[in-house]
């Protein structure tokens, strides 16, 4: 159980890394100013060395993701990966930005959090499911598309945040389908629906992500993001795939899940850099 924790981690550090490596890329990418969501952005932004360093980087986090997912409950493995964000602002420090006590406070809560989990938790494998619900996870992704493209002709105040939560929703339509896979075994994944679902919602997560960010807050696109791929998917594990706490440790899983992503929401502004000039530093409200 413990090794899937350090795989757990290890994803947040490669997923903080990478998210930084790819606003940057967002940001220096050209917005083609027709509105709505582009397609056409992932293609810029694969121009972007940095982009595709991070795109390296999210391929190593989502192998550790899925060997965390194998042997761990859902919300412990995403409210792990919320705690990018303080790997974030932790980086922000060695790139000259002041953390006040608030952000250090934050940092400590997001770790306090995650070792309740770890201790709450109990090692096991998924719930067997069938064809049914893989089939269903495929219509959440189309839903999610729809809403992703009726969110980004919606109007900037109702942009942003949409935007967000259905990147996070797809996000965690990721970690749900990357748990009900059985095995890497490549006849397993070549024949697996939620192989393929894996693939296309986080294509979509991506896109989604990269526009919120791209033409809105980054404060409010990463907070939402962040409540769409901890709690959809962890609602899941719990009543659909048989996710639960060492005897006992209920409150104690909940206590840790709620510290954990409340304070990777107070860290959400550490979610994307901002340039000026030629220096790039992670932005900082006042």
């Amino acid at each position: 159980m413990w090794w899937g924790l350090l795989c757990a981690l290890g994803a947040a550090i490669a997923y903080g890394v990478a998210s930084v490596m790819q606003s940057v890329a967002a940001q220096a990418t050209e917005d083609s100013g027709a509105g709505g969501v582009d397609p056409k952005l992932l293609v810029r932004v694969l121009g972007q060395w940095k982009f595709v360093v991070g795109l390296s980087l999210d391929v190593l986090g989502f192998v550790a993701q899925i060997a965390a997912l194998h042997v761990l409950p859902l919300f412990v493995v995403q409210a792990a990966l919320a705690a990018s964000l303080a790997v974030t602002a932790v980086a922000a420090r060695f790139l000259g930005v002041h953390l006040g006590k608030r952000e250090w406070a934050a940092v400590a809560v997001v770790c306090a959090g995650l070792g309740l989990l770890g201790t709450a938790a109990e090692g096991e494998g998924s719930d067997p499911v069938g064809l049914g619900f893989r089939l269903g996870l495929i219509g959440a992704v189309v839903v999610l598309a729809g809403a992703g493209i009726a969110a980004g002709k919606a109007s900037r105040r109702v942009r942003t945040p949409a935007l967000g939560l259905v990147a996070g929703l797809s996000f965690g339509v990721v970690a749900i389908a990357g748990r009900i896979i059985p095995s890497l075994a490549p006849l397993d994944l070549l024949t697996d629906p939620a192989t393929y679902t894996v693939a296309v919602a986080g294509g979509m997560a991506m896109l989604f992500y990269a526009t919120a960010l791209q033409r809105g807050s980054v404060t409010t696109s990463t907070a939402m993001m962040v409540l769409g791929e901890t709690v959809f998917p962890s609602l899941v594990g719990v009543f659909v795939l048989g996710d639960r706490t060492r005897p006992g440790f209920a409150v104690v899983a909940v206590a840790g899940f709620v510290l954990a992503v409340a304070a990777a929401l107070a860290l959400a502004r550490f979610g994307e850099p901002a340039t000026e000039g030629n220096e790039t530093k992670p932005t900082v409200f006042p």
